[in-house]
């Protein structure tokens, strides 16, 4: 088995813009599809991701012997930390979910997207239009773009994001226009040779919670002025798979 070693740099950091309710059943990457994403710029240090169990014991008497066992569940406050910018327009909103008692969604995007993918991409006029890309090997939910010699079916336009809504088979799937969403539908004419792109996104977790903090940390000389945050997540964590 090849060693696979995955670094921190190139890590992105997102809050949502508006805040959300906390449901009382586990999350899914479903509940985070209407989320518009803010990036908190300068990432300087990532905090912990996913759960633990809170530690109970229980004293045996006829044992002579403290037996361990496992309680809620929870996923513990993480700290995520920035070189500050007073007009980063995600940090300004850290700062400001600090100020209220709501909970906010949160994506944390890790280093690890494929390597993009291009070739040469057949889509019928239909209802839905069917995307013909020979050995295309992607998932559903896969980012694509398109360009163009000519003109595309109307229903898409060259450079937009698209997604892969349904996989026909190994050289044929459908698409959509947010992750999820309806097939699209393709009418009109075309022309042209049409060329079909990837967008690669890496593995990302995603949760909702509290900002509990948001300071400005100075420290020495050499130091760089930071925004250190503290989020209580609420949720479970998400665990989305890099695509592309």
């Amino acid at each position: 088995m090849p060693i696979k070693v995955s670094p921190v740099a190139g890590s992105r950091f997102y809050i949502g813009s508006a805040p959300v309710d906390v449901p009382d059943v586990d999350v899914t990457e479903a509940d985070f599809a209407a989320v518009t994403w803010i990036e908190v710029g300068q990432y300087e240090t990532m905090g912990n991701s996913g759960d633990s169990a809170q530690g109970n014991t229980v004293n045996l008497l006829n044992r002579r012997r403290t037996y361990n066992w496992k309680g809620s569940r929870q996923a513990p406050q993480r700290s995520d930390n920035f070189a500050l910018n007073t007009s980063d327009p995600g940090q300004i909103a850290m700062i400001a979910a600090e100020a209220t008692d709501f909970n906010y969604p949160f994506k944390v995007e890790l280093n690890g997207a494929p390597i993009t993918k291009s070739a040469t991409a057949t889509i019928t006029i239909a209802s839905p239009g069917v995307v013909t890309w020979t050995g295309h090997n992607l998932a559903a939910n896969t980012a694509v773009k398109f360009s163009t010699t000519g003109a595309l079916p109307t229903g898409l336009t060259a450079g937009t994001t698209y997604y892969v809504k349904t996989v026909l088979d190994a050289d044929t799937f459908t698409l959509s226009a947010t992750k999820g969403g309806t097939a699209i539908v393709t009418t009109g004419s075309q022309s042209g040779v049409h060329t079909a792109t990837t967008v690669p996104a890496g593995p990302q977790r995603l949760f909702m919670g509290q900002v509990s903090a948001a300071e400005e940390g100075m420290g020495g000389a050499n130091n760089a002025q930071m925004l250190n945050c503290t989020v209580l997540p609420n949720t479970n964590y998400v665990r989305v798979a890099a695509l592309g």
